[in-house]
């Protein structure tokens, strides 16, 4: 089993490009399968084991898909689905594979998918999906686990979200796109990941309007096409990269970032005393030199605070001056990162959402464990903060959503590399 081994105190220097977003590209993949025609080519494709696992949903969907790492492009041709069973194994790994059912129900009207795995960072119920495919006309039943799905033709209807959820309003959007109608989503999620998907599905040939608001509207049509597109570059990445900084020190250059969708994220970091500066067309100077000053915050729906970069904020207030307040509010079992931060020497008190954080002078290097993907990047960005080494065993967490990481913090003047730990093998 892989491990990051990090020695910390090395400031980063030099620039760093954003990559693709993740959360962006695995419902673009699903969406794929609405294509009868042509092939839908994925240009800014990060190398992520979700993508690897994505891919292998859609294959064994019998469509083909071809990877180019080097030039970072996913091409899908869904033109044949052979199956409307979504292969267990994989399905499993990964809750993003959920997404598969809309465009499955819109394309081929059946569907069958086991309820997704992946982070272990509380319950996210399928059931709005679920609700939300029944209105447009969708029989669904449970059995031993799995979501079976049928419909004898969707068609278009208003559905109500009791609260925004990202996936739910992309597995809506996509499988409305064939539906008869028109479809109209109240309290939608308004993420600029939605939005990418939402101009990727009309350019394929979909009629949506209102995407990045709370009230999308699809009219269906009768078929899609093959498209080239460019995945937006990621905001949680550009997150993490600026947290790096903040947390080790120096200075540093984002390049491809999407400062406009991390306002809130930026301001927070400069009330602790970060230096942001928006040089324009993406890029964003980071600078971080005297001790930081501690911030409160709660996590909420976009354009709030992101619950995805709470593990690596929390980081940053365990060596501030002062006392932070955190208030979790998107998922119930996401501070599982706290016993390894108190591990290393943070004074953290955690109740059910919320966390208490006194600062300390400094945090120590030990061997920790990532339990979710954001979890392991909050404690790569501490292991860059603390005195002496640190080990992060179960890596794979991080592989799900950062690519090579020890690759791409490395040439900033990070000393980390990654080993493997037989013994936990």
């Amino acid at each position: 089993m892989d491990q990051f081994v990090i020695e910390g105190g090395h400031a980063l220097q030099g620039e760093v490009d954003i990559l693709g977003v993740k959360n962006g590209l695995l419902p673009m993949m699903a969406a794929a399968l609405l294509a009868r025609s042509g092939e839908t080519v994925l240009h800014n494709v990060p190398n992520l084991s979700d993508v690897d696992t994505m891919a292998k949903v859609l294959e064994g969907l019998g469509a083909t898909v071809r990877h180019d790492r080097d030039t970072r492009t996913l091409i899908i041709d869904a033109s044949w689905i052979s199956s409307h069973i979504a292969p267990y194994e994989y399905v499993k790994q990964m809750r993003a594979s959920f997404l598969v059912i809309g465009p499955l129900l819109g394309r081929i009207h059946q569907a069958e998918v086991s309820q997704p795995g992946g982070c272990s960072i509380g319950v996210r119920s399928v059931n709005l999906h679920v609700e939300g495919l029944q209105k447009l006309g969708a029989v669904i039943t449970e059995d031993n686990g799995n979501i079976l799905a049928s419909t004898s033709g969707l068609r278009g209807a208003t559905v109500y979200f009791d609260t925004p959820t990202h996936t739910g309003t992309e597995n809506i959007i996509m499988a409305a796109c064939l539906a008869k109608g028109v479809t109209t989503i109240v309290n939608a999620a308004c993420e600029p990941e939605i939005v990418d998907l939402a101009l990727m599905l009309k350019q394929m040939g979909a009629r949506i309007t209102g995407e990045g608001t709370p009230h999308i509207t699809i009219e269906g049509v009768d078929r899609l096409h093959g498209v080239e597109y460019t995945v937006m570059p990621s905001r949680i990445e550009t997150a993490f990269f600026l947290g790096a900084c903040a947390a080790a020190g120096g200075e540093i250059i984002i390049n491809r970032g999407c400062p406009a969708h991390i306002g809130i994220v930026i301001d927070k970091l400069q009330q602790m005393g970060v230096t942001i500066k928006d040089l324009g067309k993406g890029r964003l100077q980071v600078k971080k030199k005297n001790r930081l000053r501690a911030v409160s915050f709660s996590t909420r729906p976009y354009p709030g605070f992101p619950t995805d970069f709470q593990a690596q904020m929390m980081v940053l207030q365990t060596t501030a001056r002062g006392t932070s307040i955190i208030d979790e509010t998107i998922f119930e079992n996401r501070f599982r990162h706290v016993p390894e931060l108190v591990r290393m020497g943070a004074n953290i008190e955690s109740t059910y959402s919320k966390a208490v954080v006194i600062g300390v002078d400094t945090l120590r290097g030990c061997p920790v464990m990532a339990s979710d993907l954001q979890a392991g990047a909050g404690l790569v960005t501490a292991a860059l903060a603390a005195e002496g080494t640190t080990t992060v065993d179960r890596i794979y967490h991080v592989d799900r959503g950062y690519e090579w990481l020890e690759t791409r913090l490395a040439p900033l003047g990070a000393v980390i590399s990654r080993v493997n730990n037989k013994v936990m093998a």
